[in-house]
């Protein structure tokens, strides 16, 4: 019987049963809600998980480990040091690195204090850096040196009174820590001339660090733990608002589907290449894996193929998280096709839709079925994550849905006129569950566009639920461009081509791209010939990072499709 023909009635007795969850793993909680009500903070449960692995390895770069001890001593003596120069509980401190040991020192050490993680992507633009620390009002940085040129440029006009500013190896050991830093400094030269007066060094920060004392900070389960910077529908970026409990939520969640399954001991591997600054890889990452006391090896830039080469030939690993983009350029890798992935159980997809052809080359070459799941930056991000068997692999594989809500998560398909749909019915999903976000930081008219008063948050995604309680995505409503798994506005690429002085009208759209899952084109009206699409991209790329920069123009002589009120119909130029 398909949706359309279920009577309404009888569709919201089988959402009310949660039929879905008749299609979990035996050893699946339909709930996690008693396990969440035992946690206050985030940093309460690292402290649990490290305390438990003291003296085991957490988190390795380079090849230099950090214990789970250690990453916890050092993130107590963080949150000290940010007590003592006035941070106070609930103000926001901004996180600006690669994936590198002093991250989860940080992450950890802010949420310890009270205050709130606002992560920033390394490679914005001072236009787009700037725009982040202002509405998020952030009133100190931890950047890593190769950014701080960026930081300089940016800073002005924000709430920032503390500067700190890191190198990737100030965590390993005098002796390979100056190498690895002169190597970055001079050879390869990855660290542009700044000026910050103020700033402090790692090193020095630290020592005055650990002559500190933590007190205690009451921090309750609805207290904020993180400020995740995006779009939503429209828009410059927005701060989804993420709760502790939404945060210990999701990782509860992903632990009861995946890491109940992982051995609990010192081999387990979990290779980070995507950055721990979005949402996917912190939480999938970083916050799931502490749980069974694995290494974490941490990749600071994945497009370094000689480098993440050398990482993964000496490394044992696993698990692997990544999305589409990452798994086709790793299969282009011979070194990396021919590696033993006898370790590799578990093979984790999201950010962007994963192309059938990559899932089952993967799969040969790595033995490893790929495991697809849906998120949103709102969710804190995990909402479905498809059927998990470690020890029966073939029940497990890429089918082109999505998977299962995860335990203590609603889904439905919502339909035009607001009703709810039926099973096998296409509509707007929508979810409700401890994982979704609080609303946008400053941004409560946009909070009541997608959040509802009754808890559910419409997505923007068109799907279906199958009769198993599969979802099948099949759409998007909202204009968002996804590139390889982050989230291009329009709206911000259409201002920043506008300020051009030779653009008349511009509209940012996404075409498909079999790689990167679409790519950014604009079309444009100029006001003279003169203007070339050469000279476009460059003031893009002055003003945008890299994956926002425009890869198609299109000039056209009249104007563009606008509705009667003059919004440019951006749906009518795809």
């Amino acid at each position: 019987m398909t949706g359309a023909q279920t009577p309404a009635a009888d569709a919201d007795r089988l959402w009310a049963e949660r039929f879905w969850t008749q299609s979990y793993r035996a050893d699946v909680p339909a709930t996690i809600d008693d396990e969440l009500a035992l946690w206050r903070s985030v940093g309460e449960l690292f402290e649990a998980d490290a305390s438990r692995y003291a003296d085991r390895t957490g988190f390795v770069s380079l090849g230099t480990g950090v214990s789970y001890g250690r990453a916890l001593a050092e993130a107590k003596a963080f949150a000290a040091w940010l007590q003592a120069v006035g941070v106070r509980q609930g103000e926001r401190v901004a996180l600006m690195m690669p994936n590198c040991l002093q991250y989860p020192v940080t992450l950890f050490g802010t949420l310890m204090a009270g205050a709130v993680v606002v992560n920033v992507n390394p490679l914005y633009t001072p236009r787009e850096l700037h725009h982040q620390l202002a509405d998020s009002g952030a009133v100190a940085i931890v950047a890593m040196e190769m950014f701080a040129h960026t930081l300089e440029q940016a800073i002005e006009g924000t709430a920032i009174r503390h500067v700190v500013v890191t190198a990737m190896g100030d965590m390993m050991g005098p002796a390979k820590g100056a190498a690895v830093n002169a190597m970055m400094r001079h050879v390869e030269k990855l660290v542009p001339k700044w000026r910050l007066p103020g700033a402090l060094r790692w090193p020095a920060m630290m020592r005055k660090a650990r002559r500190q004392k933590l007190a205690p900070v009451d921090i309750r389960p609805e207290d904020l733990a993180f400020l995740q910077y995006t779009g939503g529908t429209t828009g410059v970026a927005k701060g989804a608002m993420l709760t502790h409990r939404n945060i210990i939520a999701n990782v509860l969640q992903g632990r009861a589907w995946i890491m109940t399954q992982i051995p609990q001991d010192q081999a387990v591997g979990n290779v980070t290449m995507l950055p721990l600054y979005h949402v996917f890889s912190l939480t999938a990452n970083l916050l799931m894996f502490v749980g069974v006391g694995g290494r974490n090896i941490l990749i600071a830039n994945p497009r370094d193929a000689k480098r993440v080469e050398w990482v993964l030939r000496n490394e044992r690993f696993t698990g692997l998280t990544g999305l589409n983009t990452l798994f086709t350029s790793l299969l282009n890798n011979e070194a990396f096709r021919s590696r033993d992935f006898s370790d590799l159980r578990l093979t984790i997809a999201g950010g962007m839709a994963t192309q059938r052809a990559v899932a089952e080359e993967w799969q040969d070459v790595t033995g490893a079925p790929v495991i697809e799941g849906y998120g949103l930056t709102e969710c804190s991000p995990v909402v479905c994550i498809g059927y998990v068997d470690i020890d029966n692999p073939q029940t497990m594989g890429f089918d082109g849905t999505v998977g299962l809500p995860v335990p203590s998560t609603e889904v439905r398909m919502r339909r035009d006129d607001g009703s709810w749909c039926g099973v096998d019915e296409p509509g707007e999903l929508c979810v409700r569950g401890p994982q979704v976000m609080k609303g946008y930081w400053g941004h409560p008219d946009e909070t009541a566009k997608v959040l509802s008063a009754d808890g559910w948050l419409a997505s923007g995604d068109i799907g279906v639920m199958q009769a198993d309680g599969r979802v099948k995505l099949l759409d998007r409503l909202k204009e968002m461009i996804l590139v390889s798994g982050f989230n291009v506005y329009p709206s911000e690429i259409e201002d920043v081509v506008a300020a051009h002085p030779l653009v008349e009208e511009v509209a940012a759209i996404g075409v498909p791209d079999p790689v990167q899952g679409e790519r950014i084109k604009i079309v444009v009206v100029r006001r003279s010939a003169e203007l070339t699409s050469e000279a476009l991209v460059a003031h893009c790329r002055e003003r945008l990072t890299a994956y926002k920069v425009p890869r198609i123009v299109e000039f056209r002589a009249e104007p563009l499709p606008k509705t009667p009120v003059g919004k440019v119909l951006r749906r009518e130029l795809r």
